[in-house]
């Protein structure tokens, strides 16, 4: 239930503690007033701070190796590697086979008729190796011809060598496997499920508010095609600094964080845009943070779908990644499917894909959120805030007995 600052029951509370059953109690959460030149501080704060994606928006990630020997372990396995580099790499490195392929057969060739005298007979008994070759660029025309079984008909090989007939065979089964070696690196590319994951859509924002009660971190996840995703599944880490009970720091510490559909889910029926969502609960790494928090937090979160696509078969696999930036504290997703009549069938309006509203949702963390409902019967008090109103938030506080106080 939203609530005015004038209204004195918020009053009440804002100058002084909570009333408790049973009196003062340790460890409570208290009511405090953050003033809007907060909010605005801190955005202009987490503008100016530049992004540092361990996995950036479109799925690539941001690491690069240094101090690595990695050229024969590459060229080990040469077939991954031409599928993984770009295309440009791809493409010079089988014009560069083809090339030197010509070139050394043709190479063969002119020594084949050299030591054969064919470049210099002229008695027209002579049967040479190969009819009409008599120069290097003859040999290498020839030499073409032969990989790729053009055959125009005028340069040809004789039953008079031996040796050229075995060449030829050579060299065609050499343009068979150089061809078919392109095709299949060629179509190895253009089928990777990263061009797949190209159509699949990440919400610009994560969003957290109140669910059933519990605060909740939901992101957005649609496909662009109709092709439906098979056995698609939906997982989540948190990337932040970790110190151990022996001081050791994990600057890098991954959390695993449990998200899937509404009914908690990881297994997606992905028919249409879902939202996906995460119940910050005592497993969460977000349940200590409250809003104010989540401005001075440095931490990425990861989010990963699985499947395989129906048209191809391939396993494919998109990522994202949010910053602290891209949190919306009181904030849940618009809608995006209805029903339209006139066409008779389910409509998804993708315009609304990243749209959000805001909704009343307390500032404090998971953790005191808790502590209020158990140890306060009354309702919890929200507050949306406006754009000339204070926002109003929970904030952990040790409440202490009033003796203490008058200490």
């Amino acid at each position: 239930m939203a609530t005015s600052l004038n209204d004195p029951a918020l009053q009440k509370l804002m100058n002084g503690r909570p009333s408790l059953p049973g009196g003062p109690l340790r460890g409570m959460p208290k009511i405090s007033v953050v003033p809007n030149s907060l909010s605005a501080a801190s955005a202009r704060l987490l503008t100016a701070c530049s992004r540092k994606d361990i996995i950036r928006k479109n799925g690539d990630l941001n690491i690069t190796y240094s101090n690595l020997k990695k050229g024969s372990r590459y060229l080990q396995d040469l077939y991954t590697t031409l599928v993984d580099v770009q295309w440009r790499w791809t493409l010079l490195v089988f014009f560069l086979a083809f090339i030197m392929s010509w070139l050394g057969f043709a190479f063969i060739w002119f020594m084949i008729i050299k030591v054969h005298g064919d470049d210099m007979a002229d008695d027209e008994n002579h049967i040479p190796c190969v009819s009409n070759v008599k120069t290097f660029t003859g040999s290498f025309l020839f030499s073409i011809e032969t990989q790729h079984t053009i055959g125009y008909g005028f340069r040809y090989t004789t039953e008079e060598c031996p040796e050229a007939v075995f060449v030829m065979c050579i060299q065609s089964i050499t343009g068979v496997i150089l061809q078919a070696s392109m095709v299949g690196v060629v179509f190895a590319k253009l089928t990777r499920p990263k061009q797949r994951t190209n159509t699949l859509m990440f919400s610009r924002h994560v969003c957290i508010c109140l669910r059933d009660g519990q605060l909740c971190l939901m992101f957005r996840v649609g496909d662009m095609r109709k092709t439906f995703i098979i056995g698609a599944s939906v997982f989540a880490q948190v990337i932040r600094k970790r110190t151990t009970q022996e001081g050791e720091v994990i600057p890098y510490h991954q959390y695993d964080v449990k998200v899937g559909s509404d009914d908690g889910s990881d297994n997606l029926f992905f028919i249409w845009p879902m939202t996906i969502v995460h119940v910050i609960d005592e497993n969460s790494p977000f349940y200590k943070m409250s809003a104010v928090d989540l401005m001075s937090e440095k931490f990425e979160l990861e989010v990963y779908l699985e499947g395989t696509t129906e048209s191809t078969g391939t396993t494919m696999q998109a990522r994202c990644s949010y910053q602290p930036t891209d949190f919306l504290w009181g904030h849940r997703f618009e809608n995006l499917i209805f029903f339209d009549k006139t066409s008779d069938n389910y409509v998804v309006d993708f315009k609304e894909f990243n749209k959000t509203v805001e909704v009343s949702t307390p500032l404090c963390s998971a953790r005191d959120l808790k502590k209020f409902k158990e140890h306060n019967g009354d309702a919890i008090m929200r507050y949306t805030p406006s754009n000339s109103d204070q926002a109003v938030c929970i904030e952990p506080d040790l409440l202490t007995s009033d003796e203490n106080n008058a200490d």
